[in-house]
């Protein structure tokens, strides 16, 4: 029987990748933004801005933003050193595509990856300039600057396609990522973020599983992304014995709007391993690019039929306007 030798989920986004000092070029966007998700309905800046009933300039200072954004750079390192350790040999993770890949021709709820290589392709000039503003800044955040390829898993992700298939999930395959002048040609942020500041741009082998937590209609439950971690557990049992797997997450939590009541209940539920309360939660808050959170569910569900409990290294919101517009970043494992 395989083992998992490690657990862990953490947030990526551009904030991440981008000095404190330039978060200022998102806060802009955001004051431009029609459409805020803020707890299952969606507003105008001003309309957010009197909905929280207190400003976060304070927060959303540039001190406060160095403070934030330098335990964020803590949290990434103490991952970083404990999934060196754990020396898995083989890893899963699971993330969402934002339309970077999958578009609207064919767009699976649930994908795993069964390619050769993993190609981590930066993007062109011309798809660097259409993206909004401060985004292209932090490319280099999730991939190198002449790319790179990671070793895939076919063998191994075909026996997880198949466990998947038997336990009910009817997953799909995909051998090649696809391509075209609207698409990007490697493997999307989420994950490449995890390649980059995880594993260090030197990754075992790997099978990335696509998430569409964000696009509607066809997105997983909160109860069906919890069970897809109980099938994934078994999947990975049946890997064979001797092998070490690691499965990581790469998500959320709430934005372009903080909530930091919401975004620590959710931690507290899953450091309880209450799946009950999880997917008793209301769908709709699960909105925009809170939706990210669902990537965590799956290793949630896997680390609870494990016995495991979540250690969180860090919890930090960090701020960009007085409407408190930016980003929840948790860092979390599972030993």
């Amino acid at each position: 029987m395989a083992e998992i030798v490690l657990g862990m989920a953490l947030s990526h986004g551009p904030m991440l990748s981008t000095p404190p000092a330039m978060w200022e070029l998102r806060a802009g966007a955001d004051r431009a933004n029609p459409r805020h998700w803020y707890r299952g309905r969606a507003c105008d800046y001003a309309a957010l801005a009197s909905q929280r009933g207190r400003s976060f300039e304070k927060e959303a200072g540039l001190e406060e933003r160095e403070r934030r954004h330098a335990a964020c750079q803590r949290a990434l390192s103490e991952l970083s050193r404990r999934f060196a350790d754990a020396r898995a040999d083989l890893v899963i993770v699971v993330g969402n595509d934002q339309l970077e890949v999958f578009k609207e021709d064919l767009l699976p709820g649930i994908t795993v990856y069964a390619g050769e290589a993993i190609e981590n392709i930066p993007l062109s000039e011309a798809q660097r300039a259409k993206l909004p503003p401060g985004i292209a800044l932090a490319e280099e955040g999730h991939c190198p600057p002449g790319g790179a390829v990671y070793p895939g898993a076919p063998e191994d992700a075909r026996h997880v396609l198949r466990s998947l298939v038997e336990q009910h999930f009817d997953a799909a395959q995909s051998v090649r990522l696809p391509k075209g002048p609207d698409r990007q040609h490697g493997i999307p942020h989420a994950f490449g973020f995890l390649y980059r500041n995880t594993m260090r741009d030197a990754p075992p082998p790997s099978i990335p599983v696509f998430l569409n937590v964000g696009v509607p209609p066809n997105q997983p439950t909160l109860r069906r992304c919890l069970d897809l971690g109980k099938a994934l557990e078994r999947a990975i049992a049946g890997l064979g014995a001797g092998r070490r797997v690691a499965l990581l997450a790469s998500g959320g939590l709430t934005h372009f709007v903080v909530d930091e009541e919401f975004d620590r209940s959710v931690l507290q539920a899953m450091q309880a391993g209450d799946l009950d309360t999880l997917a008793g939660m209301d769908e709709s808050w699960f909105s925009g690019n809170t939706a990210e959170i669902k990537s965590w569910l799956p290793l949630v569900a896997a680390m609870q039929a494990q016995g495991r409990r979540m250690q969180l290294v860090d919890y930090v919101p960090c701020y960009r306007t007085e409407a408190g517009t930016g980003q929840g970043m948790a860092f979390a494992y599972w030993e």
